[in-house]
Formats: structure tokens, C-alpha cells, sequence
């Protein structure tokens, strides 16, 4: 609160450029919070802000804007200031930065990187999108297993000040390779002439440079660990990738999941950053492939036609039946593309899926059928709109809600199983996928019921 009341005086002190007072003031700032701050400026004066801060802050505090803004900020940086605020980036956030700008803009910063850097980042741009590789930081700190901890405690204390974290400690052998890794603490209450490899219990999780960044999630979710150790195909440790990475990570991965279930493709970048054009052609797509599926839906209603001309009774719970179906199909898709995105279950499990949604559509379906058939008879109780053959329509609809649950209900736990068996992302088979997949069987499921239990009646 007392921040949001010192904005006013900030803002004289930007007018003013009074800088002096304005990083005395910002001194006992976080970095996000001088983030939101900087964005709340104009281009201008942004510059100005960004320009007045110290080295090591305004290199922290470029990690934390979007790609659209560091993009401006470069551009009016002089080389001078764009090499020395790429030199205060970690590698990981400057390779992130590097792959997500324009090729141009990337091939002027390559060109202000000092021989060390340049390799550096050339090296981590070297592994594919996606990798854990372009992911990791190479400033870590190991030690190697036949040193006594005192000399492990005095190589930390020389080389472990630009080390992204020193939470763990990593044990080599002398040609690089990961050993294991152990608790700082257990360095500090381990006797100093003790061997590090005595401190060893051959547990260390690592990952390979090569492996998908969604793999990095799962092992530190799985194993509650805030850092992974990166090796090579040797074995041989390279990086390291930290809780804060796996973290931008995630929230990618479960932005596009959501997205790509609402219909769509996803977005390569924020929703107020992506050009209007861009999102029409990712919306585009699924919407004309949804109403192509939609046709089949006038395409099943034309071929019961005579039926509804008999019996215009039954386009009341046409939707009814319908929008049954699909509900339970996006809860059933829904359901299973989280468990497998957690690894609750994999392709394996397919037929205990099956028997499991099977069982819960046909007791979901009797739930419904039953609350439809009640509802039909105790209407007909006070009105005359089904005439003699209520209780044959009140079948006809429970039923119905009772095939169309159960179907889309397989359907929807099925599909996401076969798109991840076909090599497609799970959450492809979209709520609005599956619901049109459901509104024609659903159609169909419906007048078959009618012409069964309303033959030689209204049919």
C-alpha cells in the first residue's frame, strides 16, 4: 500500500530526472515490482528508467519484462549499453532471449557478446527447440569426489560466486562426469578432512541435454527438487536447470494445453501482443473445421426428416440430448488429458480407461435418463402436450440421454488416448472437437430410440 502511495512522488521524480533520489527510492523495490512500474511508463520515459538503474539491476530486471518490450528497450539502447546488459544476463535467460527476438536483432547481439559469452550462447543455441539444453545455465559449481571437504568448501568460495545456485553441491570424477550431488548442509556439518565422496549416496536425478523441457517438470515434481543436474551423452555435467526455468515452462505448456482445448491453435505470444491477423488465422483453422463437422449434424437431422415431420414433438429435447452428450464428453477428454499430461496414466492403461468411463457413462446416463423420463411423465400430469404417448416419448428420451452419455463419455477418455498414440498432442482432441463428434451420433442415437419405442404410434 505505502508503494502505491509513493507512485505519485516517483513519477515527479522521473519528470524531474532525478535520478539519484529515484534509486535511493528503488532500492527497497523487488525487481517484479520495479517491472510493473516500468511498464506503467511511457516509451520515453521507460528508456530513461531503465537507463538510470544500476548495472546489475537493470540486467535482473530485463529478465522479467516480455519479449515485445526488451525488443523496444534494445532498440534504443546504445551497443555499448545493449553488450554490457547482455553481459549481466544468466545464460539461460539470455539464450531464451536470443531465440525469441527477430533473427536480425539476434545477429546484432551475437555480434556485441564477448569471445566467452559468444561460445557460450552459440553452445546452448546449438541443441534443439525445446531441449533441456537451451533451457539450462552453465554456471554451476562441482567439486570433484577425492577431494577432502575442506578443499570442496575453499573451490566453492573461490568459483561459486556466479553459480545460478549453490543449494546443491555436484560431485565429479576427474573426467566430469556427474557422480552425485548433495545438500550444501551436508557439506557444512561433514569434518573438514573427510573425503567429499564419503558425503556420497548415489542418488543424484539428472537429465540428458536432449530430452523434451516438459521432462524437467515432471522430474522436479516428481522427486521435489528445485534443480536438475544436465549431462551430456558421456555423462559429463554441463548445466544445471533451475526451479525458476522449469517454471516459465510449465505455465507455456499449460497456456497452449488450455488453449489448444478451447479450439484453437496456440498462441506464440501474449494475447494483447499477438497481431489481429495472427489470432484470426490460429482461430480460424478449428473453427472451419468444427463447422464442417457441424454439417454432419444437418446431414443426420435431413435423413430423419419424415420422422420429425410426424413427430415434431421430438425437436423439444433435441438440444436436451445433445448438449448431454457433450458435456460428458469434454469432462471425459478433459479428465484424461490432465492425468496423462501428470503421468496418472499412459497409453497402457488404455482398457482400464475404458472399462472405468464405460461404468461411469452408463450410471451418469442413468442419472439423466431417469431425471428425463420423471420430468416428462409428471409433466404430462398437468398438461396434454404429449397427448396418449407420454410415457413412451419419456422412454424414448431416457434412453437417449442414457446411449448419448455413455457415448460421449468413451469418446471423450478414447480420443485424447488415440491422438497421444498417433504421435499428436493429447489436448488436440478439444472440448469443441469432441462435442461435434458427439452432436451426430447424439442425433442418431435419438431418432433410432424414437423409431423403436414410437413405432405405430406417432411414428
Amino acid at each position: 500500500m505505502l508503494k502505491e502511495l509513493l507512485k505519485p512522488d516517483l513519477q515527479d521524480l522521473i519528470l524531474t530526472r532525478n535520478w539519484p533520489a529515484l534509486r535511493e527510492v528503488l532500492s527497497f523495490w523487488t525487481t517484479p515490482e520495479i517491472a510493473d512500474l516500468l511498464m506503467d511508463l511511457d516509451n520515453t520515459d521507460q528508456v530513461l528508467l531503465f537507463r538510470s538503474l544500476e548495472r546489475n539491476l537493470s540486467a535482473e530486471l530485463f529478465s522479467y519484462l516480455e519479449t515485445e518490450d526488451q525488443d523496444y528497450l534494445l532498440h534504443q539502447l546504445t551497443n555499448q549499453e545493449t553488450r554490457e546488459l547482455l553481459t549481466g544476463l544468466s545464460p539461460d535467460d539470455r539464450t531464451t532471449l536470443l531465440e525469441e527476438l527477430p533473427a536480425e536483432m539476434t545477429q546484432r547481439l551475437l555480434s556485441l557478446l564477448s569471445p566467452e559469452d559468444l561460445k557460450e550462447a552459440r553452445f546452448l543455441l546449438g541443441y534443439p527447440e525445446q531441449s533441456i539444453g537451451r533451457l539450462m545455465t552453465v554456471n554451476f559449481v562441482s567439486v570433484r569426489s577425492e577431494w577432502s571437504v575442506s578443499e570442496g568448501l575453499s573451490y566453492i568460495r573461490t568459483h561459486g560466486r556466479k553459480s545460478e545456485t549453490i543449494n546443491r553441491i555436484y560431485i565429479t570424477d576427474s573426467r566430469g562426469c556427474l557422480k552425485d550431488d548433495v545438500p550444501l548442509r551436508s557439506f557444512i556439518f561433514a569434518e573438514p578432512d573427510s573425503k567429499i565422496s564419503t558425503l556420497m549416496d548415489n542418488t543424484a536425478v539428472s537429465l540428458s541435454a536432449f530430452e523434451d523441457q516438459e521432462q524437467a517438470v515432471k522430474v522436479m515434481e516428481k522427486y521435489d527438487i528445485s534443480e536438475i543436474p544436465v549431462i551430456d551423452s558421456a555423462g559429463v555435467l554441463i548445466g544445471i536447470v533451475t526451479f525458476d526455468d522449469v517454471m516459465d515452462i510449465q505455465e507455456e505448456e499449460a497456456t497452449e494445453d488450455f488453449q489448444k482445448f478451447g479450439g484453437m491453435e496456440a498462441l506464440e505470444k501474449p494475447y494483447d501482443a499477438t497481431a489481429l491477423l495472427s489470432m484470426i488465422k490460429k482461430r480460424a483453422g478449428w473453427l472451419i473445421l468444427l463447422f464442417l463437422g457441424e454439417m454432419l449434424t444437418a446431414t443426420a437431422l435431413s435423413y430423419f426428416e419424415q420422422e420429425l415431420q410426424k413427430a415434431v414433438i421430438l425437436t423439444m429435447f433435441l438440444p436436451l440430448i445433445i448438449s448431454s452428450g457433450g458435456n460428458s464428453g469434454s469432462q471425459a477428454a478433459t479428465l484424461i488429458v490432465r492425468a496423462l499430461s501428470l503421468g496418472e496414466i499412459n497409453l497402457k492403461d488404455w482398457w482400464f480407461v475404458l472399462q472405468r468411463e464405460l461404468l461411469s457413462g452408463l450410471l451418469l446416463g442413468c442419472i439423466l435418463g431417469i431425471i428425463g423420463f420423471l420430468r416428462i411423465i409428471l409433466w404430462s400430469m398437468i398438461s396434454n402436450v404429449y397427448g396418449d404417448n407420454s410415457i413412451q416419448i419419456g422412454l424414448t428420451v431416457g434412453v437417449s440421454l442414457i446411449g448419448v452419455v455413455m457415448w460421449g463419455t468413451l469418446s471423450g477418455s478414447m480420443l485424447p488416448l488415440l491422438m497421444k498414440k498417433l504421435g499428436f498432442d493429447p489436448a488436440t482432441s478439444s472440448a469443441p472437437f469432441v462435442a461435434t463428434l458427439v452432436d451426430v451420433t447424439g442425433i442418431i442415437i435419438y431418432f433410432s430410440a424414437a423409431v423403436w419405442f414410437l413405432r405405430g404410434t406417432l411414428l
